[in-house]
């Protein structure tokens, strides 16, 4: 009897009209922000006269080629990055089946198999009603063994009625889009931390050449005061307190040298390498002050920060695969409608498997009503909704840690200007101390000690100042990343 084409049909045509997308639409919001970036300030009102108009520039550049061969090297050998690419696919792949589950779902099977029927089954009830007298017979022919062969296609697909696949890939979706933040905000840190490194290093490695030369000048004082004291002009008080400065400088070096070994071995991590692996290229020269070329900071409009930031980005995706999980447990308290069928063939008699005769097929709508369940999917709608309202509460703690990260980064980084820029004068003031001296001496106006001591502190100076440049870059550093900018 053929089925009826009319009640499939007009059910299609009303399930299609009725579809709906049950759970709340994800609206994004732009955080709260303050006009410029002295209208949020937590510190002294003198660390905002250094901060200069907005207008972020690109990458600052900071002259240094070596740094940009370990940056690159670090974009393709670095393993937290590998890693988080990885989980940037994965989340692609989970938007994929996500998706796949609107469309048609089609599947072939075929096979052969060898059965027996039981004699004592309820297949057999029927014999005793129809023919008694022959059952025995019937029972034995009907229980002889046999050769099943089977092959067809099945194909199915669930009308969305209240938006469940819909939301399903939203949620894949918004998965997806955090993984990318948080590949990007694994890229900055790299970036930002390998800097961070490379610049102590330099920096470590400055401090050494000028320790080295202190503890050169501070030998030759020695030698001066010891001869001074033998000559009876100077005291042993003096060659003592002399002996300890030069023993105090010697004792600074290993750790210096343990801090390069630290920073270099840092390097070297970031840029996927083993340890000594960059031995060469760290140790081919040594940053000059000139040579960081540290830009004018411009960092921009406050309200640009959330488009920035890869950890606002992210936490704003988590909030919207939340908000979109809502409607998939919504879904799941409404009937589900899937429509179905299945064409194929089947015989026992391998010769007529393929006769037109042994056709069979089937098509039809099936219901899966959900009646009860103890509350499990009406528990689940509220778990989902408190999700949602923690992954809020998340992005907006994430959006306030930022402004209070970049208040922090720019106050530190005018701090250091500052202090720079009177380290500076005191390195100059040494200089000209030390051009005093030299006259001094060369016209006979006094020994070679004033000369030496001037000499001293200003090297003292100068390594003082080779803290504050590295100090200072990597201040700028933490300012590009806290603004989500890559630092080079």
């Amino acid at each position: 009897m053929p089925i009826p084409a009319r009640p499939i049909a007009a059910l299609f045509a009303l399930a299609l009209g009725g579809c709906t997308t049950v759970g709340p639409d994800f609206k994004p919001s732009a955080p709260a922000a303050p006009p410029d970036w002295s209208a949020w300030h937590g510190g002294a009102p003198e660390l905002l006269a250094q901060r200069p108009a907005p207008g972020l520039p690109g990458a600052p550049a900071f002259g240094d080629p070596v740094l940009r061969v370990l940056l690159a090297r670090a974009a393709g050998a670095n393993r937290d990055l590998q890693t988080a690419a990885l989980r940037f696919a994965q989340s692609r792949a989970q938007a994929r089946i996500a998706a796949a589950q609107g469309g048609l779902q089609l599947n072939a099977s075929a096979g052969v198999a060898r059965q027996r029927q039981s004699e004592s089954g309820a297949s057999t009830r029927l014999l005793d009603v129809i023919a008694p007298a022959n059952r025995d017979q019937l029972v034995t022919a009907l229980s002889e063994p046999f050769n099943l062969y089977q092959a067809g296609f099945d194909a199915s697909w669930e009308l969305d009625l209240w938006g469940r696949v819909r939301r399903s890939v939203e949620a894949a979706d918004a998965g997806s889009a955090a993984a990318a933040a948080a590949l990007d905000e694994v890229r900055l840190s790299v970036a930002a931390e390998l800097a961070r490194h490379y610049f102590t290093l330099r920096g470590v490695q400055r401090q050494v050449g000028l320790l080295r030369a202190e503890l050169a000048a501070a030998e030759e004082t020695l030698e001066l005061a010891s001869a001074r004291a033998e000559g009876g002009i100077g005291t042993d008080i003096d060659l003592a307190r002399q002996r300890g400065q030069v023993a105090d400088l010697r004792a600074r070096l290993p750790g210096l040298r343990a801090q390069e070994a630290e920073a270099a071995n840092q390097v070297a991590l970031l840029a996927g390498e083993g340890p000594g692996a960059l031995r060469a290229e760290l140790a081919a020269r040594a940053a000059e002050p000139e040579a960081l070329g540290l830009p004018d900071l411009a960092p921009g409009l406050p309200s640009e920060l959330a488009a920035r930031r890869p950890d606002i980005r992210a936490a704003e995706a988590r909030l919207h695969a939340a908000t979109a999980g809502i409607g998939i447990a919504r879904a799941e308290l409404y009937p589900r409608i899937t429509l179905g069928g299945r064409l194929g063939l089947e015989s026992v008699a391998g010769g007529r498997f393929g006769d037109w005769g042994s056709r069979q097929w089937s098509i039809g709508p099936s219901l899966m009503l959900p009646l009860f369940d103890h509350g499990r999917r009406r528990a689940a709608v509220e778990l989902r909704e408190l999700e949602q309202q923690e992954a809020a509460v998340a992005y907006q703690q994430t959006v306030l840690k930022a402004w209070h990260e970049v208040d922090t980064a720019l106050s530190a980084y005018s701090a250091a200007q500052q202090r720079q820029h009177g380290l500076d004068t005191k390195v100059a003031a040494g200089r000209a101390a030390l051009a005093l001296a030299h006259a001094n001496y060369a016209g006979g106006l006094s020994d070679l000690l004033p000369e030496l001591d001037a000499r001293r502190v200003l090297l003292q100076t100068q390594r003082e100042q080779a803290q504050g440049e590295t100090g200072l870059a990597i201040g700028l550093l933490t300012v590009y990343k806290a603004l989500g900018a890559a630092p080079l």
